[in-house]
């Protein structure tokens, strides 16, 4: 499965690609999705709790509906990007209800036993689908699909994910694979955001300049890009948020959850959670997570 459309390309007119499209919950990453899949020519409505935060959509060729059950009226695929599993299984309930033919591509990180929940409502309609990236790649259709659930869904999915994604990792056939999967990525995100603001609180607090942390990594056998990118941001105090600091509590919340009956010691993932909750509690948690950095106050 191959990536999006770049920016500013037009729509395709191919009408067999052409699926009709329902995104509930336009956040920082819905939002960001719905443009991407009206640009690879899909028609698209969308629907959001806060109408406020769905209505600027409407300006980029979305039908912004007025209710769950309006905006999946006609949907082929139901895509859902919501905070939490309580969230996800409540307006999923009333989609699949509302939309008896529509393939559920269930997109938000809700964690090993939400995403049974999750599958116990939509039954073999669902597809597990979380996703890998924040603002940007998901405005620009360069996110990574983590995709789990019936092979005979994944073709009728296809235009959906090539529009949103770079590329598809398929994690497996069973529902909740791909969750699985998402929970171990997102904690090499959130354990390399902590160690970057660690690094240079602790690089400012010996008496070195804290760049010269990034420089000395930068293009390294132990360089990670992300590392910059995050680093950069504590560095200039830019909190805009791409993933927030309360959503990365909420994230690390569920790995400990399935951590602990999969044997897997939490101790680390405990001491990380800790300094999100500390910076949540600092009044960052609707920031960026580069503001873990308020957690060290050298």
């Amino acid at each position: 499965m191959t990536g999006g459309s770049p920016i500013g390309d037009p729509p395709v007119d191919d009408e067999e690609c052409d699926v009709r499209v329902a995104v509930l919950g336009t956040g920082i990453m819905g939002s960001g999705m719905a443009r991407s899949l009206v640009r690879a020519g899909h028609e698209v409505s969308a629907w959001n709790r806060t109408p406020e935060r769905a209505a600027p959509l409407a300006g980029d060729g979305v039908r912004v509906a007025a209710s769950v059950e309006d905006a999946v009226d006609g949907a082929e695929v139901v895509v859902t990007m919501l905070f939490d599993a309580d969230a996800t299984l409540e307006v999923g309930r009333d989609a699949m209800a509302a939309a008896p033919d529509a393939v559920w591509l269930q997109c938000g990180t809700v964690g090993v036993e939400g995403t049974r929940a999750v599958a116990e409502v939509g039954g073999e309609r669902v597809l597990d689908a979380p996703v890998l990236g924040t603002r940007a790649p998901a405005e620009q259709g360069t996110l990574v699909v983590l995709l789990s659930g019936p092979p005979a869904l994944r073709d009728r999915v296809a235009p959906v994910l090539d529009a949103i994604g770079s590329r598809t990792v398929v994690a497996g056939d069973e529902v909740g694979a791909a969750s699985a999967l998402k929970l171990a990525c997102n904690a090499w995100v959130a354990l390399l955001t902590a160690g970057t603001a660690q690094s240079l609180a602790l690089a400012g607090a010996l008496g070195v300049d804290p760049r010269l942390f990034l420089e000395a990594i930068d293009g390294g056998p132990v360089f990670a890009p992300y590392a910059k990118v995050k680093g950069g941001a504590m560095l200039e105090h830019d909190w805009a948020p791409s993933f927030t600091v309360d959503g990365v509590v909420k994230d690390v919340g569920l790995m400990v959850e399935a951590a602990g009956p999969a044997g897997v010691p939490t101790v680390l993932l405990d001491a990380v959670r800790t300094l999100f909750v500390t910076a949540s509690e600092a009044g960052h948690g609707d920031d960026d997570m580069a503001a873990v950095r308020a957690a060290f106050p050298a």
